[in-house]
């Protein structure tokens, strides 16, 4: 925590929304996940219109996800190395030079397949940095007692700019194919903007060290597999996470199958952002109330109660009731995950530890199309949910059983384990 504001009385601290820093770098990085997300759909959907060739809309895609993978690690580092806001001002500047090129390149009339490959890796490159930057960021501009909340808003931050965002994209592209990136090229600039306004410094004083990146990541990572529950729960979370991409996938054949128009699909999926946006916001709610333990292995049976009851129906709208329960089961993990990390991880590690549990959450990403793909096409929906439903219940089971997890409230030696 911020040396100063630990010493503060929690009541005579200002709310969060008269904490002028707070609200600058949450409003900042609310535009810019926007952004993003409006990304999300706009370079596939660009190439495909040009190109007709689903080869190059995955090449495009593809340049997109790797650094979510390829990256983390050193990233995390470097982060923690580095002044924080210095690295998110770049990455801001960055990200608005990339997309606004594609803007100016998309009104002249132009448009190349190496260019937005080359875009889209870097985005989401600096993506990665400012991402990591940020989470270590919170807890230096808001006093220990409110991390907890403003945690919850930035995951409901987050959950948001997924829901608005990819219907958005398609909508802007649709308008014209460059305004999609000149809207995020400008998110970013007001993101930029917002940063440069903070007055709070973003870290604790450090003492400089001799530089070694590879030490310093083989530190991070045995920082967080020395933390017993933190190291169990993530295991876990990566097997569920893993799973659950298939759930959508599967809802798609359910609705194609059934013979459902396309409109109703994407209500469902809706509901899904919505219930992830509801979580957010309680999430705070269950980190006061229940253990951590109790959370975990409660969220993962209720995971896989959702999934079981999906199989037993075909109605669209208890498809999408059930599918917005597992959104906020995820979302409610991802708050009290958040808060629980940020709280015991020294402030000099947050980018390596924050960047290995990225790391994680982005590889269960990537294997789950993969798995989805090649269970439904053997089994179909019903089947592949039964399967998956099945699988978090053992998942679960197993859960209660870990001894790991039965420590989650081990303090960790130099940091306080306040609840508050």
């Amino acid at each position: 925590m911020s040396g100063s504001g630990a010493a503060v009385r929690a009541e005579d601290v200002l709310p969060l929304r008269r904490n002028r820093d707070f609200l600058l770098l949450w409003s900042g990085a609310a535009v810019s996940f926007l952004g993003s997300r409006v990304n999300a759909l706009s370079y596939p959907l660009l190439v495909l219109w040009h190109t007709d060739s689903p080869l190059a809309m995955s090449t495009v895609s593809i340049a997109a996800l790797l650094p979510q993978l390829l990256v983390q690690l050193p990233a995390g580092a470097l982060v923690d190395r580095w002044d924080r806001r210095r690295v998110m001002v770049l990455c801001e500047a960055g990200r608005f030079l990339a997309l606004g090129s594609v803007a100016v390149v998309l009104v002249a009339g132009g448009f190349s397949l190496a260019h937005l490959v080359l875009v889209a890796c870097t985005e989401s490159t600096l993506a990665v940095f400012y991402r990591l930057a940020e989470r270590g960021a919170v807890r230096n501009v808001v006093h220990p007692a409110q991390l907890r909340t403003a945690l919850s808003r930035n995951e409901a931050r987050g959950r948001a700019a997924g829901l608005f965002g990819q219907p958005g994209g398609v909508l802007l592209q649709a308008l014209a194919r460059w305004a999609p990136f000149a809207f995020t090229a400008l998110g970013y600039l007001a993101s930029l903007i917002a940063l440069l306004l903070i007055r709070k410094d973003f870290q604790e004083r450090r003492t400089p060290a001799r530089p070694d990146l590879r030490h310093e990541v083989a530190h991070g990572l045995g920082w967080l597999l020395a933390q017993r529950f933190l190291r169990a729960a993530l295991g876990y979370l990566s097997v569920g996470n893993l799973l659950l991409q298939v759930v959508p996938l599967a809802l798609v054949v359910l609705i194609k199958d059934d013979g459902h128009d396309k409109a109703l699909l994407a209500v469902v999926v809706g509901l899904g952002g919505l219930g992830g946006v509801l979580g957010a916001l309680s999430g705070g709610w269950w980190e006061r109330r229940f253990r951590l333990r109790t959370v975990f292995v409660g969220g993962l049976t209720t995971w896989a109660v959702l999934v079981l009851a999906m199989a037993r129906t075909h109605a669209p709208v208890a498809l999408g009731a059930l599918f917005a329960g597992t959104g906020f089961v995820g979302s409610v993990f991802n708050v009290v995950g958040a808060v629980h990390q940020v709280r015991i991880t020294p402030d000099a590690l947050q980018g390596r530890v924050v960047g290995t549990v990225y790391l994680l959450g982005s590889g269960a990403n990537v294997l789950g199309p993969l798995l989805g793909g090649l269970t439904l096409q053997a089994w179909g929906g019903t089947p592949t949910l039964v399967v998956i439903g099945g699988l978090l219940a053992v998942l679960a089971v197993a859960a209660a059983l870990s001894r790991a997890l039965h420590h989650d409230d081990d303090p960790v030696p130099g940091t306080p384990r306040s609840r508050e």
